[in-house]
């Protein structure tokens, strides 16, 4: 039998308990889910490719089925290359989801196999993004609620403040 696996993108700057939400539930559905770190050249992010992978790996660590790793360019191009054909998003808000169908369809356009299926965050990590999480950082506030321990301490030294 082959194995269900399945591919969940993003940039993860930083990852939120948000992220782990989804990591975790989209595990019970696949016997693999790569965490996949884009290598995004239009945005200037806070922490290199290879500080959001190690930061993933400590905050997965326990989470049976899923690893991570990083590509630039074309998700699908990362799918047809590690021959995945299930992308997992996020969808928190109607706000999300315009621009989650668009990417989907102009995805399943370029790769008539690929299927992406959105996963809903619990309530909690609704209105959670990296956006946010980075702005309450730069202003030294307590972090704990929005990030795995390992984010919240690298978050600290990049910022200073509370954890």
């Amino acid at each position: 039998m082959k194995k269900r696996i399945a591919v969940y993108p993003g940039s993860f700057d930083p990852v939120t308990n948000g992220h782990i939400d989804i990591i975790r539930r989209a595990c019970t559905f696949f016997d693999e889910v790569i965490v996949a770190v884009l290598a995004n050249r239009s945005k200037t992010p806070i922490f290199t490719v290879e500080e959001r992978l190690e930061l993933l790996r400590q905050s997965i660590k326990g989470i049976k089925g899923a690893r991570v790793d990083s590509f630039s360019g074309l998700l699908v191009e990362y799918m047809r290359k590690n021959d995945i054909r299930v992308a997992v998003r996020g969808l928190r808000a109607v706000s999300d989801l315009e621009y989650e169908f668009q990417l989907a369809h102009t995805n399943r356009t370029l790769n008539p196999d690929m299927e992406t299926i959105f996963l809903m965050p619990g309530v909690n990590y609704v209105y959670l993004t990296s956006s946010t999480v980075r702005e309450v950082a730069s202003h030294g506030s307590m972090l704990s609620t929005y990030v795995p321990v390992p984010v919240a301490k690298a978050l600290r030294r990049k910022f200073g403040g509370a954890q």
